[in-house]
């Protein structure tokens, strides 16, 4: 990119996002959840022990971030949904159990959204205006009933280091993506777990360091090129007491860079939104 394309001359863009999922996923839709405590007791972790030490590690940033979270568990905690907003954070869909949009049919999904935008008026007064999807990929109509939804930005492709606006209809919509690279995916360093085995045929962690290092590097590169990293962070995954200070570290890092617009993915899109449609980055 030429020239700063971000607030007040920033060069480039950092919108940190996590994926507060919970217990929901394969196991619930399955129905194997209710039959083996370990499930459970793994989501209970993302939000009783892990979504607190995130909070207060934003806080002592003084950055914003977005907290994709599925309907089932802004349901289970509201309370700890409340508490994102309210700490200055965004809350956005996820799904309503963690499904793949790309086996739902249309009425499918337009139910999963339905039923979702109606939890997020009930708990947190007022629909979700951004949306992840859970399994980082869509049914071609997707993008049509995320806007009939009033849902206005995504951030579920993989596809470009910038945002951009969705064609729906044939038309370039007001539908901003602001595309996530499996890079910054905590899932592809730390995921695996025993009892349940996830995933299958992995059998270790990577190590912190060489972590650290490949997330710094991407950041330095983001930053040089003046573009927008989103991350896939799952607070269950990355916020352990050790992998804290991994993200810890990193913020250091990025903090410290200078010139970068640290925003919630709302505001990234609102401001990309602002700019003439077609106007190239």
């Amino acid at each position: 990119m030429s020239g700063s394309v971000w607030p007040d001359g920033a060069r480039s863009c950092v919108a940190l996002a996590f994926d507060l999922d919970g217990p929901t996923g394969g196991a619930m839709l399955d129905g194997s959840l209710w039959r083996s405590p370990r499930h459970f007791s793994l989501g209970g972790y993302d939000v009783h022990r892990a979504l607190p030490r995130v909070l207060d590690l934003l806080d002592r940033f003084a950055v914003p971030a977005t907290f994709f979270v599925p309907a089932r568990v802004v349901e289970m905690w509201p309370e700890a949904c409340r508490r994102i907003a309210d700490r200055g954070h965004e809350v956005a869909h996820h799904g309503d159990r963690h499904e793949c949009y790309w086996d739902l049919t249309v009425d499918e999904q337009r139910a999963v959204l339905s039923r979702s935008q109606a939890v997020f008026r009930a708990v947190l007064g007022a629909p979700a205006v951004g949306f992840r999807t859970p399994s980082g990929d869509w049914h071609p109509e997707t993008p049509r009933l995320l806007v009939e939804h009033g849902i206005t930005y995504s951030s579920s492709m993989r596809d470009d280091e910038r945002p951009y606006r969705h064609v729906v209809d044939g038309v370039v919509s007001e539908l901003v993506e602001i595309p996530a690279r499996v890079d910054l995916d905590d899932y592809a360093y730390f995921a695996y777990h025993r009892d349940p085995d996830f995933p299958k045929g992995q059998d270790r962690i990577a190590g912190y360091r060489s972590t650290l290092d490949n997330w710094r590097r991407e950041f330095d590169g983001h930053h040089r090129a003046g573009a927008c990293l989103t991350t896939i962070w799952h607070p269950k995954v990355s916020a352990t007491p050790g992998r804290a200070i991994v993200l810890e570290r990193l913020l250091e890092h990025m903090t410290a860079a200078g010139g970068v617009w640290f925003a919630r993915c709302r505001d990234v899109a609102a401001w990309w939104r602002s700019r003439p449609a077609g106007v190239a980055a």
